[in-house]
């Protein structure tokens, strides 16, 4: 738990904590920690003296020794379609970026959970860029509190996708412990069905995901329909191959009524050919598939190019004709490289 709880200026955050560390933290009746725990994530509220079901001793003695502290915003960017990319400054000078992305029907918002990525896939400016480190369960939830205290109040549902930086799954327990804050009605109260986690498939601790009493959406980096090419783009493939990936994610008890969602970046003239999309829906054929087609978002670091309109109509197609449910995502906030595999670490002179 320790790891789990940041200390700046004298005070212990509070923020990340689950009912039982909360607990622990107070040396209060669980009751008390319940209260505490809806004030945090339901109500998020972040001045303890405003708590007001506390009694002033218990509010006194919250304020002198602990806080509830969410990362600092250093910078927003805003696009010209409405996406706004936010970069966070963590306590050690790491930085994370997420974006919040408000649509007609629905806002979306794209969480971080390492600070850069260390999987080095060839077209992912974020595993280009770097890696620092794990986040911890409250820069995780962090993120998501700022951006839903900022947005404007609106009877949209909210959607959660843990697609930013990092691989989360190589982060599982900080991972898992966020989320399950997230879905809890008495948290964040973001639908299992409304939260997707997206991950290259690391293979032990997807299992271990599987065996969560409540799991979100699950979301496949695919990137190749064979592992010759996927092991071009993504070294991982040498520990976790494709052929396992699948079946694993073929097992994932998903969400009532849902489909495991394969992601799949389109590169110009390496993945993007007719030929490739017939594999693609041979690998496919039976399983309760979404492919999502991402046309590359491109940046001067990345050695690749997007795809030409029609290669996309035309990969497209191939996979619907073969009866697979396919998408293609729309790119959101580009000119400002909050796009898919637009995201990085960044040096900020910031103060905390």
């Amino acid at each position: 738990m320790a790891d789990y709880i940041s200390n700046v200026g004298g005070k212990r955050n509070l923020f990340g904590l689950d009912r039982a560390g909360l607990q622990a933290e107070l040396g209060e009746p669980a009751y008390r920690a319940r209260q505490l725990y809806v004030w945090l994530y339901r109500r998020r509220v972040r001045d303890l003296a405003a708590m007001t079901d506390f009694g002033k001793a218990l509010r006194a003695r919250l304020e002198s020794s602990f806080e509830a502290r969410w990362p600092v915003v250093a910078s927003r960017d805003v696009s010209r379609d409405g996406t706004i990319k936010y970069l966070f400054q963590l306590d050690d000078g790491a930085t994370i970026e997420s974006v919040f992305i408000p649509e007609e029907r629905r806002r979306t918002i794209c969480i971080s959970t390492q600070a850069g990525c260390p999987l080095k896939c060839a077209f992912c400016l974020t595993g280009i860029a770097g890696y620092k480190r794990n986040l911890k369960p409250w820069e995780i939830v962090g993120q998501v509190a700022t951006v839903m205290e900022e947005a404007p109040r609106e009877r949209k549902p909210w959607n959660v996708v843990v697609m930013g930086m990092g691989e989360p799954l190589l982060n599982y327990d900080a991972s898992v412990h966020a989320l399950r804050i997230l879905m809890d009605p008495e948290g964040f109260a973001v639908a299992p069905k409304k939260l997707t986690l997206s991950t290259v498939g690391i293979l032990p601790a997807l299992e271990k995901l599987m065996a969560e009493p409540v799991r979100p959406n699950l979301a496949i980096s695919l990137h190749a329909p064979e592992p010759g090419l996927r092991r071009q783009l993504m070294p991982i493939e040498e520990k976790y191959r494709l052929e396992d990936v699948i079946a694993a994610a073929q097992r994932y008890p998903i969400p009532r009524g849902g489909r495991v969602t394969y992601e799949y970046v389109l590169l110009r003239g390496v993945n993007d050919s007719p030929a490739r999309a017939r594999q693609l829906a041979r690998l496919l054929r039976g399983s309760r598939a979404k492919v999502n087609l991402i046309p590359l978002n491109p940046a001067a670091e990345i050695p690749f190019e997007a795809p030409t309109p029609d290669a996309v109509d035309a990969f497209a197609g191939i996979l619907a004709d073969a009866h697979v449910t396919v998408s293609v995502r729309r790119p959101r906030g580009q000119d400002i490289l909050a796009a898919c595999g637009q995201l990085h670490l960044k040096e900020t002179t910031a103060s905390l």
